[in-house]
């Protein structure tokens, strides 16, 4: 069982996602820890969280004052789940969900973000180790999705190793909770 752990609908569960998904939930406690990093940013954020699964990580950024989500998942599925969930917690109005494969054509997603959370697979169905952050951001410096001075957090195996897209682009600090890593990447603030 997923729950919101802190903001305006704390306490309140998310639909269960089937295991038949295949969608690897964020754990509670780096879900936790993410959040309690980002707090003096969420109040007004866009935020973009790609890799959506069921939603939990974008929905825990409406419930702690972000001002909009966008929801990229690419499997039909988690995209219905999502907004399911979004419309139990009556909050779908805050809310775009985009049924995309987040590495393609990002071009209609509203941004720039502030925030962008990615959580992407760490295996394909053949257990075959997959590498998909430095792409991911790639695709995200392509489509100028992340504002300036905006902050993505990478949650990857910690054997994933990445390039980051540009001289702008910086690693601001990294995370490990067992095998996961979370790594906090800013691009720099243009004057």
């Amino acid at each position: 069982m997923i729950r919101i752990i802190g903001g305006s609908v704390k306490g309140r569960r998310l639909r269960a996602i089937p295991q038949s998904f295949g969608v690897r939930p964020i754990l509670a406690r780096i879900k936790k820890s993410l959040f309690d990093i980002l707090r003096p940013r969420m109040q007004n954020a866009r935020f973009l969280d790609i890799y959506a699964g069921a939603g939990s990580v974008g929905i825990e950024a409406l419930s702690r004052g972000a001002d909009f989500v966008v929801f990229i998942e690419k499997d039909t599925r988690s995209a219905a789940l999502i907004r399911q969930n979004l419309a139990d917690f009556n909050i779908q109005n805050k809310a775009a969900v985009f049924r995309l494969d987040a590495l393609g054509d990002l071009s209609m997603i509203p941004g720039p973000f502030s925030i962008i959370f990615m959580g992407p697979p760490y295996k394909d169905p053949e257990k075959t180790p997959l590498r998909m952050v430095e792409p991911t951001l790639a695709n995200l410096e392509r489509h100028g999705l992340l504002a300036n001075g905006g902050i993505v957090v990478a949650q990857h195996h910690k054997k994933e190793t990445f390039k980051l897209p540009g001289d702008e682009w910086v690693l601001a600090r990294e995370e490990k909770y067992g095998d996961t890593l979370v790594s906090f990447i800013k691009k720099k603030q243009n004057d």
